[in-house]
């Protein structure tokens, strides 16, 4: 599976790529961060991180785009931005027919640390970890949208030990094991259900 995960922002827009595996080996592919000044009109601000999604869409063409989840918090300015921009990319997304997901910061931490409540150190590590990277790559808009790519692809990956024993999910269906970050990932979901929306990945 290749996703392209964005972590959305209108000042920087944190776009990552990766190759998973089905035994959720995942390898890089591109990450970068396109950056818009706060001087520039927002419409050509909007053009011009639009434009750096469309042509990554077009580059690496990804089975699925994850996008971070917009959420309400104190500065109005910022979450605007962010939903601005989580807009461009829905619309990038659905003109070339792709799948869309949207994440909580609190799943993806559990995805990628197993830990719904790690700070943003723990999973930049984790990152550059997964993906056997010497370091994380940065700022920290690159590695948390390459973060939002890993926790889409292993939500959907199967087991790689198909001969483990099954779990039961929330549904009552039988699934395959999970590993330790998989499970956090669900709890922090049925978490983010039934408790409100969580912050968003710290600045």
């Amino acid at each position: 599976m290749r996703v392209l995960g964005i972590d959305p922002g209108l000042t920087r827009c944190g776009v990552g790529v990766v190759d998973v595996r089905p035994d959720r080996k995942a390898a890089l592919v591109e990450v970068t961060v396109i950056r818009t000044p706060p001087d520039l009109p927002l419409e050509q601000r909007l053009l011009a991180v639009g434009t750096g999604i469309d042509e990554l869409l077009d580059a690496h063409r990804p089975d699925v785009v994850a996008i971070e989840r917009v959420f309400a918090q104190h500065n109005l300015r910022t979450v605007m931005g962010v939903a601005q921009v989580s807009g461009v990319a829905l619309h990038a997304a659905a003109r070339r027919g792709l799948r869309v997901a949207l994440h909580t910061p609190s799943e993806v931490k559990a995805a990628i640390t197993g830990y719904g409540s790690a700070d943003k150190k723990q999973v930049q590590a984790m990152v550059a970890r997964i993906l056997g990277l010497a370091e994380a790559p940065k700022p920290a808009d690159a590695a948390d949208a390459l973060a939002i790519a890993i926790c889409h692809a292993w939500r959907g990956a199967p087991a790689a030990d198909s001969g483990a024993a099954g779990s039961v999910s929330p549904t009552g269906a039988q699934t395959t094991a999970q590993t330790p970050a998989q499970a956090a990932w669900l709890a922090a979901e049925r978490s983010a259900r039934t408790s409100g929306v969580p912050r968003r990945l710290a600045r």
